[in-house]
């Protein structure tokens, strides 16, 4: 019998049926021609690896958390999974709290302003029952503990309210005396005066009562437990948490450092790309994520479109990588704007840590880990661009970073794009999923009005380069594009089709 070609082998898989996306909620959404105020952009989004848990940072310095509540009968939850009966309830989150992470600063040695816009949001574990997180600016990372605090006061005193002339109340001052009665009987001018007229009767007080104190509704605390500060010459762009629990890393234009979160006294450098002559530069690190179950090894992505792969085991400074994946551009094709349009603003590990995803301005690129030729995927995210980019390098939109997400089970990719709409893919062998959505309670109003569009294979492990609209200056639906309304921030959660992503200072929330 003869072997199965490759092609054959994966047409014969069966392809998972495309998602239909349905709107879940929206927080912060404004009304028809109100204006978004500067601070309230949301700038960071981020689930906890349980995903009942949902963090946003903006442009303000706060950081606003919000949990999910209809996964709160946990014992008919698993249940449920014990009889393998898929859950379909609606994921509902709610506001939990909110607290000011940074402030705005400035560095009197270097004359320099510090924003407080919060750059990245990352979770850490969790422990007695308390959410830990870290939150950092251009300079400043900070650890924050978040705790339901019941808050307890005395309702009721142990003073007669009944000898009181005046409101009744238990702290009111009594007509037949200038000094004031405290609640517990004594006088607040006792000290002071030498003939303290204020005595117990020789009976005692019949109607003496110890105070009883209540517990109020329990309430969410924040509290900065460490703040991590004074490492980095440059805007911090990236941090991560290691899977052990105890490091994690920030990373700057030049350098990577490590930490430990019990200790913010020091840190290590790991990566350092600085050369001894500023005018060698050629590349500065873009983003750094640690791998989801390896601790020693960790991924960087420059601004030439490269990713190395590092493991802390080799050594102290790990300047040599383990890898390096980048695709080698085709002779002849190089412009002034490939570099810009290479450059990777954002990468993530699949849960299973076998593949990488990364973004660069025009691409999403899906990378395996056991193959460092070139991409496993290549998907075109808003082609109809290309002819336009001298106008996006006038604005600078040609710099804007585009973060992106991978679903849990690794099967679809997401990202975000201009118009505040987001595209989905589906990254299975053969797939021919490519869905856009607008940031809006009809997400399917920009929807591509032929989504079957043909794919083109670039190499013989590329399967899906998509085309948006054929127009410059439109998009899909012809609509003519706003470069000013773009979507940078989104997530997946981490166990269910569920995406969240901001536009601007509404966080709207999705499900398939």
């Amino acid at each position: 019998m003869d072997p199965q070609a490759p092609d054959d082998a994966e047409a014969a898989q069966p392809q998972p049926q495309p998602l239909e996306w349905r709107f879940a909620q929206v927080f912060g959404e404004r009304a028809a021609g109100e204006d978004v105020q500067e601070v309230d952009i949301i700038s960071a989004i981020e689930f906890d690896r349980s995903g009942d848990h949902l963090a946003t940072g903006d442009k303000g310095g706060r950081v606003v958390l919000f949990e999910r509540t209809d996964v709160r009968d946990n014992a008919s939850r698993r249940e449920l999974e014990r009889q393998d009966v898929s859950i379909a309830r609606h994921p509902e989150f709610r506001y939990k709290t909110e607290f000011q992470s940074h402030e705005p600063e400035f560095d009197y040695l270097k004359s320099l302003e510090i924003e407080e816009k919060i750059n990245k949001i990352k979770w850490c574990q969790t422990a007695n029952n308390a959410l830990f997180l870290l939150s950092t600016n251009d300079k400043t990372i900070k650890y924050w503990k978040v705790q339901e605090k019941k808050v307890k006061r005395v309702s009721v005193m142990n003073l007669d309210t009944s000898q009181n002339v005046g409101s009744g109340t238990t702290d009111s001052a009594s007509t037949s005396n200038s000094k004031a009665t405290l609640p517990n009987g004594g006088c607040s001018e006792k000290f002071n005066c030498p003939n303290n007229d204020f005595s117990f009767p020789p009976e005692g007080y019949p109607s003496l009562r110890l105070p009883v104190v209540t517990s109020l509704e329990a309430s969410p605390i924040a509290r900065c437990r460490r703040v991590f500060a004074h490492a980095h010459d440059y805007h911090i762009n990236s941090i991560s948490t290691n899977s052990d629990g105890e490091t994690f890393i920030s990373a700057d234009d030049l350098r990577i450092n490590l930490w430990n979160l019990e200790i913010n006294s020091q840190s290590f450098n790991i990566v350092d790309v600085k050369p001894s002559n500023m005018e060698d530069l050629t590349e500065v690190i873009t983003c750094a994520e640690f791998h989801p179950t390896h601790c020693n090894t960790l991924a960087y992505s420059s601004s030439k479109g490269s990713i190395r792969l590092i493991d802390l085991r080799q050594s102290a400074l790990c300047d040599n990588h383990s890898k390096i994946f980048e695709e080698h551009e085709a002779p002849g094709a190089r412009s002034f704007f490939t570099e810009i349009i290479a450059s990777i603003s954002d990468v993530k590990f699949s849960r299973d840590g076998r593949y990488i995803l990364s973004r660069d301005y025009m691409t999403l690129k899906l990378w395996d880990l056991n193959m460092d030729s070139g991409p496993v995927s290549t998907f075109q995210v808003h082609e109809h661009l290309r002819p336009q980019l001298c106008d996006l390098y006038e604005n600078d939109s040609i710099f804007d970073k585009f973060e992106c997400c991978l679903s849990g089970d690794g099967l679809r990719v997401a990202t975000g794009s201009y118009g505040n709409v987001f595209r989905v893919f589906g990254c299975t062998p053969g797939s021919m999923e490519a869905t856009t959505l607008e940031a809006s309670r009809n997400p399917m109003r920009r929807q591509i009005a032929n989504p079957t569009r043909p794919t083109r294979t670039l190499t013989a492990f590329t399967r899906g380069v998509r085309r948006g609209g054929e127009n410059a200056g439109v998009d899909a639906n012809g609509n003519s594009l706003d470069f000013s309304s773009k979507l940078l921030h989104l997530a997946w959660h981490p166990t269910e089709n569920s995406i969240a992503c901001a536009a601007a200072n509404s966080l709207y929330m999705y499900y398939a």
